[in-house]
């Protein structure tokens, strides 16, 4: 071997470790190996259940080339019969050199020869070698036909050749397993993350729905960052680590109850015992009738009364927004106390109730809104624990950060615009605008797209969320697709 030779080898073998596209890689492979062999011709295999797959066939002297996405080959595998030079290679992992394949006794070369009838190519030697890994099992085979001279006329091939090529062969095996073991990786921590979500839905569906909307739109919105050539780039690793975050960003909502999380009204489940009480109110009037205490009119005029208030709780428990006459009226109901059965005097109406009617906006009390609050924070706390690799090592901070405000108005940590990367600021315009528009929401309805946008924009001139982002994912429309 020539120190010319020594060195093409020693740079194939690092093209081929430095790979990390399957495809290319496989096609690497076979292109590597040819060229170190100097060969015309030659046909990749990998190793399935039921034989060996063809992968990749190339005739550089036909310009035949086929294999890969853009033109798979529909020929049957190859069964795993000894009869097979290549199938002998996979079970026996040893390579073959056959110098004529019309002289060899010891393989059935019909196919090649029949393959040569039809292109009026003609197949002459050939060298087979087996690909292991690193832990020696079999994961292909590579099979080269006609090493050419000078003149480009086949001769047999060298066998001082046959070592080079099951490195290169080895190596390539090796460099493919480990691909595998990587796609495998990151299959397995893609299902772990649907399945946390998964989880979520089983606790509440429109939090999960929330979640892939969120994933669709995301995606949607770097796929248009891709086509318009958008400076604000994300290769391959922080496309993946960014979605992660989104997938996880509401992780810890598993931690909040769901009288809290799921409360429609402000009074969730207290609106059954004030309904009680109202008719408890109704029959202690009735007696009082019945009794002589009161007249006719008198037990019409406070059924009334009574009807009057609970229509009044109702609409109040189910409004978006309270205004200062609905505050007025609450406190006035506050006050209206009657005589139970055993002649104490009660309210109408209890402090717990009292506080949630007069929630101004939304359902949540202080303390329920603390609670929902919360879960970035029991999110930051589950994610803290997952040993991320190293590209996914922003993960957790910008999953637990996607309520924080740029002008410091936002939480837990309240922080402001310097310390929020574009990341996070992405994935809190893409968290507002699902949770205004969306329509399974138990406790609102959904918001319009131009009101919509009327609010971010508003919150983009308050100083919470970052316009320039916002424009871009206005401009994108990466948001048809979920509404």
């Amino acid at each position: 071997m020539t120190d010319a030779d020594m060195n093409r080898f020693l740079k194939m073998c690092l093209a081929l470790t430095s790979e990390y596209d399957r495809e290319a890689l496989l096609s690497g492979i076979l292109d590597t190996a040819m060229d170190l062999s100097h060969c015309d011709a030659g046909t990749l295999y990998l190793l399935e259940d039921d034989g060996l797959r063809f992968c990749r066939m190339v005739t550089r002297s036909m310009g035949i080339r086929q294999g890969g996405h853009d033109a798979p080959i529909s020929l049957p595998p190859v069964p795993p019969d000894e009869k097979y030079v290549c199938s002998w290679v996979a079970i026996h992992k040893q390579a073959i050199n056959v110098a004529d394949v019309r002289t060899d006794t010891h393989f059935d070369f019909t196919g090649s020869l029949r393959y040569d009838a039809m292109t009026g190519y003609r197949t002459k030697s050939m060298l087979v070698v087996p690909m292991s890994d690193d832990k020696g099992r079999l994961i292909g085979v590579t099979q080269l036909i006609n090493a050419l001279n000078e003149e480009g006329e086949p001769i047999p091939f060298d066998p001082n050749i046959e070592l080079m090529v099951s490195a290169i062969a080895s190596q390539a095996a090796i460099t493919a397993t480990n691909m595998l073991y990587n796609e495998q990786i990151n299959r397995l921590l893609d299902s772990l993350v649907e399945t946390l979500s998964t989880a979520i839905d089983e606790r509440s569906h429109y939090n999960a729905n929330h979640t892939r909307n969120m994933v669709r739109c995301g995606e949607a919105f770097l796929n248009w960052l891709d086509r318009t050539n958008h400076p604000w780039k994300f290769d391959e690793d922080k496309r993946r680590a960014f979605l992660m975050s989104v997938w996880l960003h509401d992780v810890g909502k598993l931690a909040v109850p769901l009288e809290v999380m799921d409360k429609r009204t402000r009074l969730g489940a207290l609106i059954e015992p004030l309904q009680e009480r109202f008719r408890a109110i109704g029959l202690l009037d009735k007696i009082a009738a019945l009794e002589g205490r009161i007249d006719e009119k008198e037990l019409e005029e406070r059924n009334r009364r009574r009807m009057g208030w609970l229509s009044f709780v109702n609409r109040v428990d189910n409004a978006l927004f309270l205004s200062e006459q609905d505050l007025k009226d609450i406190d006035a109901l506050s006050e209206l106390v009657f005589e139970d059965e055993y002649g104490e005097q009660r309210r109408w109406i209890t402090g717990e109730e009292y506080r949630c009617l007069t929630i101004r906006k939304g359902t949540l009390t202080q303390e329920e809104r603390a609670v929902m609050q919360s879960h970035v924070v029991v999110t930051a706390r589950i994610l803290s624990h997952v040993s991320f690799p190293r590209m996914f090592a922003q993960v957790p901070k910008w999953a637990a950060a996607h309520h924080e405000l740029l002008n410091g108005a936002g939480y837990p940590n309240h922080l402001t615009a310097k310390d929020i990367p574009k990341e996070v600021r992405l994935l809190t315009i893409l968290d507002v605008f699902d949770a205004l528009t969306a329509r399974d929401r138990p406790y609102k309805p959904a918001i319009s797209l131009g009101k919509t946008f009327g609010i971010l924009h508003d919150m983009a001139r308050n100083g919470e969320i970052d316009a320039e982002i916002l424009a871009l994912f206005e401009e994108s429309s990466a948001w048809e697709n979920i509404l």
